[in-house]
């Protein structure tokens, strides 16, 4: 299968606060679809406007294999804690081709949102 890219970016991360008022809990998350027949070595990096990168978070992709990070949760990215309204931004390496897409839940307000992009892929 032909498709993706090798490397994507995501501009716009910004946690949302957890609240208890509904089922649903507020996160963001990074999807990552290995469309080819070979395992994804991925290297990720997070930028902050305040402070110094995280770069090379490394992990894989199985063959023709879906894996999503919840970016609220630092056993998903390499042990790093994000905090809830800071603004950061993504890059993601692979590789091989993969889609990426990224993805926020924010149930801060009555009418919950969510809502997916695909990122700026090369």
């Amino acid at each position: 299968m032909q498709g993706g890219a090798k490397n994507w970016y995501f501009p716009d991360g910004y946690l949302p606060e957890k609240t208890n008022n509904g089922e649903m809990e507020a996160h963001e998350a990074l999807m990552l679809f290995n469309v080819n027949e070979q395992e994804a070595d991925v290297m990720i990096d997070i930028y902050f406007s305040d402070r110094d990168p995280v770069k090379d978070i490394a992990l894989k992709v199985g063959a023709e294999r879906i894996k999503t990070l919840r970016l609220d949760a630092p056993n998903d990215i390499g042990g790093l804690k994000i905090p809830p309204l800071t603004q950061y931004a993504i890059r993601v390496r692979s590789s091989v081709n993969i889609v990426a897409q990224f993805g926020r839940l924010d149930t801060t307000q009555n009418n919950m949102a969510y809502y997916g992009c695909i990122g700026y892929g090369e």
